[in-house]
């Protein structure tokens, strides 16, 4: 049943696979194998898991005979950035509604939305999340009446189409981890629209394979603690059905989320998160950004802290990518530096 996901519609952005390399000083520390999956590292400006997703969102785009893509996403979305970069790329017509991460955020021209400009989109700004899902609807029915043919994709490319993307993902992290003739007992990522964390989890259950934990870190500070378990189930379930699976294969036991390492909610990044940010880029040389990839790691360091995750596991962390945002970020990676001088 796995293979039907090369049945569906899709257009290579990327090379895959993605390297998967060892971070040797960060395993030495922490006392287990870590593996870092490295999907930042990708063509397709800066990279990113959401590129695996609209592989297959616009696939089905072309498919169909779109010729206009409307997404959404705040100043700090990567998932903008990267369909922006995509539709230059398959000449498509791009138009983002975007919004403040948080009430009174600072709009800088920086890291991700300096790109949205450079790439051309259309750019309509907002108030906030319900603002833009309303403001998607209406452009889409402008666009109609003039000739367009629009399609909307939801924030983060949260459609059990793009959890193909992942699921494929499961099967060349695996396949990676065979050939170094290794099997991860977890694997860790960030986890905001739960997209990934559903392809991932899918992937591995057609793939037949037991025994690893999928945990995703929750950066959003989600208030309905079921909310994103069940809409991860629905994605994951969904996803199969377009493989041809009727039963649901996905149950809320196969969920797995931390949700203590949000640090106040999204784009929330205190000077404790910075600094640690810092620390792994000296012992590592691997940048991470405080609206996603870091928080990833530093629950990472702390679930081995607590024994959740036991001194000598093997683990792979999925660097998802947003390596603009540390540009975002930049008045708060120099703070302590200011004060210094």
């Amino acid at each position: 049943m796995f293979w039907r996901i090369f049945d569906r519609p899709r257009v290579r952005l990327i090379s895959t696979p993605t390297p998967l390399e060892k971070a040797v000083n960060i395993s030495r520390e922490l006392g287990i194998e870590l593996y870092i999956k490295r999907d930042d590292v990708m063509e397709l400006a800066f990279g990113g898991n959401k590129v695996r997703k609209l592989e297959f969102i616009l696939g089905e785009v072309l498919d169909q005979g779109y010729d206009t893509v409307i997404t959404r996403g705040s100043y700090y979305s990567n998932h903008v950035r990267l369909t922006a970069a995509a539709a230059c790329k398959l000449g498509l017509n791009v138009y983002i509604v975007t919004y403040p991460p948080t009430s009174g955020a600072e709009l800088r021209y920086q890291g991700n939305m300096l790109l949205n400009i450079i790439f051309g989109a259309e750019i309509i700004h907002v108030g906030g999340p319900s603002e833009a899902d309303e403001k998607m609807v209406e452009l889409k029915e402008k666009l109609e009446e003039k000739g367009f043919k629009p399609y909307v994709i939801p924030v983060g490319g949260s459609t059990p189409i793009g959890v193909l993307g992942y699921a494929l993902a499961a099967y060349e992290i695996m396949d990676q981890m065979l050939k170094m003739g290794k099997k991860p007992r977890y694997i860790i990522h960030a986890t905001g629209t739960g997209t990934t964390q559903a392809g991932l989890i899918l992937g591995l259950k057609l793939l037949g394979v037991r025994g690893v934990d999928v945990i995703g870190v929750d950066i959003e500070k989600h208030e309905a603690e079921h909310k994103l378990v069940d809409h991860i189930i629905e994605l994951a379930n969904k996803a199969a059905n377009l493989l041809g699976l009727t039963e649901e294969i996905v149950n809320e036991g196969d969920i797995d989320i931390v949700r203590e390492y949000s640090f106040g909610g999204y784009g929330v990044a205190p000077p404790e998160l910075i600094d640690f940010l810092k620390e792994i880029a000296r012992k590592e040389g691997l940048i991470l950004e405080p609206v996603y990839t870091g928080k990833a790691m530093y629950a990472l360091y702390d679930l081995v802290d607590k024994g959740v995750i036991e001194k000598g596991d093997t683990v792979v962390y999925i660097h998802t990518g947003g390596t603009p945002l540390v540009f975002q970020f930049a008045d708060e990676f120099l703070e302590k530096e200011k004060r210094i001088r």
